[in-house]
């Protein structure tokens, strides 16, 4: 899979030695840990890994995540794609990833906790705040990352808050981390909006999580029109716009977004294809396929969700002329905002809610006009402009390395 997608930038980058895409495909360092936990009263052996992708740019960064389904290929896929995302957000970090084959539904808290802390002694030689950061991935959280974070820092003797991003705010967490990922993605749409000239902007937004609320919060805030949100249970429409505090309140009291009174209901699948000026997936990959790609109707794509538009809707897509801005650039806040979290633990600082928003805004506006410049320069979409931006900053970094 990689060698396939670094083939499709490489035309784009023809004074860039081949040995460096080589390279690319292949992470730095791939570790796969076993422990013992207890688990039901009885001893346990669980499995993990770390694979750490590039770090010409600094330190290894990315998630971890817990689930039955953790694989080394799907982590060395992460790892690659981690080096990408902050290559195109361009900040100081590369890419990495980890995970552990477990199911998190099945354990207490304190099995969780133990998990957590044991599988951070199990790779503790190979990470710290100037060799990898992790941070939180698909069923970790903020609690978990204390719990990994203070286990590290028994292990070197200090306190080590820097190791980890995604902390809780007490716990050397940065203001504005939970809002991150759906605010980058609100300053990508009022940078479409200002480039495209668009009027009377309505949005569909598929997903009511951390980043699909807080994208939708920001965007009515803002003025715009959100007809539609969605959650794994299904959606709500309004032609004339929704309440979103209103269906969060619904979405926390009941459980779902479609007990949201006064809207009509839809499914999923038909809120992809609703007649709206963005469409903004927001919760899991795949949701587009060549099977409904050619019933989307919304002009723009903002995929705040990692991979909802597989290869070949994407190419169907771009030949109807629809704009998408892929989740490599599109949901980058949140790394962004780990970056700022642990440029703080590392200065030992704090910033405010409004410097970190600030901030934030500069680095992904930064971000999406040099997309969108390289993307002009090369006559490609802004998917392949993202992709030849990071991989051209990762190259030049390994050229000068090598000196």
């Amino acid at each position: 899979m990689l060698k396939d997608f670094l083939a499709q930038i490489k035309p784009y980058l023809s004074n860039i030695p081949s040995y460096v895409f080589e390279k690319l495909e292949t992470p730095d360092r791939a570790v796969e840990v076993s422990f013992i936990v207890k688990i039901q009263e009885r001893e346990t052996v669980l499995k993990g890994y770390r694979i750490q992708h590039n770090n010409v740019h600094g330190p290894y960064k990315g998630g971890i995540r817990f689930s039955p389904f953790v694989s080394k290929e799907e982590v060395n896929y992460l790892a690659f794609w981690m080096s990408i995302k902050t290559a195109v957000a361009n900040v100081p970090f590369g890419g990495g990833k980890g995970g552990v084959i477990v199911d998190t539904k099945k354990l207490t808290q304190e099995e969780i906790e133990a998990v957590s802390r044991a599988y951070i002694r199990a790779i503790a030689d190979i990470i710290g705040p100037t060799k990898d950061v992790p941070a939180p991935d698909m069923y970790t959280n903020p609690q978990i990352m204390k719990w990994m974070m203070d286990e590290y820092s028994k292990i070197v003797g200090k306190p080590t808050p820097a190791v980890i991003t995604g902390k809780p705010i007490k716990s050397g967490g940065s203001q504005g981390r939970i809002e991150a990922t759906g605010l980058g993605g609100f300053y990508i749409l009022e940078s479409l909006v200002r480039d495209y000239n668009l009027k009377d902007v309505k949005i569909a937004v598929q997903g009511f999580g951390n980043a699909g609320y807080h994208f939708a919060k920001f965007a009515q805030e803002a003025g715009f029109t959100i007809v539609a949100v969605s959650d794994s249970q299904g959606g709500v429409y309004s032609e004339n716009g929704l309440d979103i505090d209103k269906v969060k309140e619904y979405k926390t009291s009941t459980g779902s977004v479609i007990n949201t009174p006064d809207y009509q209901h839809i499914s999923n699948k038909d809120l992809l294809t609703l007649n709206v000026t963005v469409l903004v997936p927001a919760a899991k990959e795949d949701v587009i396929t060549e099977e409904n790609a050619a019933n989307i109707r919304a002009r723009y794509i903002i995929e705040l969700a990692n991979g909802p538009i597989t290869l070949d809707a994407d190419t169907m897509l771009e030949q109807k002329g629809t704009v998408i801005v892929p989740d490599v650039l599109a949901n980058s806040g949140g790394v962004t905002v780990s970056y700022f979290e642990w440029y703080q633990n590392m200065h030992n600082e704090v910033w405010s809610k409004d410097t970190v928003f600030n901030k934030l805004k500069d680095y992904i506006t930064n971000a999406y006009n040099g997309v969108v410049h390289t993307a002009k320069e090369h006559d490609v979409s802004l998917r392949k402009g993202a992709y030849i931006v990071a991989v051209k900053r990762i190259a030049d970094k390994m050229l000068t390395n090598n000196g």
